[in-house]
């Protein structure tokens, strides 16, 4: 049988769960098998069933996120989908079969940010967008070592502390450590969430009598600003503001 990129993933995760000690031949072992042959009979509903079943019994890894987020795929849930993706990316950020499939899903989606309404933020810092976040973390470390080493080595030589490449260094080290700090707070603290309905009316109030201010498809990301009876009150881009129902946003 040849074995597709899905089907590799599949058994890295029963490697993982049976030297885990965790898996049980009723229990995590058995869903996952159940799922395994499900998928392979492209029967995703019930894989989908029996990856959750793992997933809720706290098994929290990467390559299970992954084949979750395939499953729904298939199934034809994107929200879903992109939401187990983005799960999967926090803890195996550097997968390319993982990034390859969450990029295709993502160009599924329907709402896009207008070029003009790029942050600033975005503009000025945008290798954040194009370097993952743990290679961000490696290049502020590198840079911040080899300033203040070759600011030592000046200074023990009583030369100038700051000088041409010396500038350039510390701009670096600045800008890759204030992005590190800022991705380090956004997954600390910030609360991203994935549209899940395949239309979500936001409101201006929590209530569906509230005036429908614009609505999102499955798929979209979205920041998470505060949550009250049963509603979030979530952000997309500036000017786009609003009341969405809890069961339409799948919080990453």
């Amino acid at each position: 049988m040849k074995i597709t990129r899905p089907m590799i993933s599949f058994y890295c995760l029963a490697l993982i769960l049976l030297a885990s000690g965790t898996a049980r031949p009723t229990g995590q072992t058995r869903a996952f098998l159940d799922a395994v042959e499900q998928y392979r009979q492209n029967n995703y509903r019930q894989a989908i069933a029996s990856f959750l079943t793992i997933a809720e019994s706290g098994v929290q890894n990467g390559k299970l996120f992954y084949n979750l987020g395939n499953a729904y795929l298939k199934n034809g849930q994107l929200g879903h989908a992109i939401l187990w993706y983005e799960r999967a990316l926090q803890r195996t950020p550097d997968d390319p079969d993982l990034k390859f499939n969450y990029d295709y899903a993502v160009s599924l989606t329907k709402d896009r940010i207008d070029a003009g309404a790029a942050s600033i933020w975005r503009i000025l810092f945008f290798w954040n967008h194009l370097l993952s976040a743990r290679m961000i973390r490696w290049l502020a470390i590198v840079f911040n070592l080899v300033f203040w080493s070759v600011l030592l080595i000046r200074t023990l030589l009583k030369k100038r502390p700051l000088k041409g490449p010396v500038y350039l260094l510390l701009i670096a080290l600045l800008g890759f450590t204030t992005t590190a700090a800022y991705n380090y707070y956004s997954r600390s603290y910030g609360t991203a969430g994935i549209i899940l309905a395949d239309e979500a009316p936001v409101r201006s109030g929590l209530s569906n009598q509230s005036t429908e201010l614009f609505v999102l498809h499955a798929g979209t990301k979205v920041k998470v600003e505060n949550e009250k009876d049963g509603y979030y009150r979530i952000y997309f881009t500036e000017g786009k503001i609003g009341w969405l129902a809890k069961m339409s946003v799948g919080i990453i």
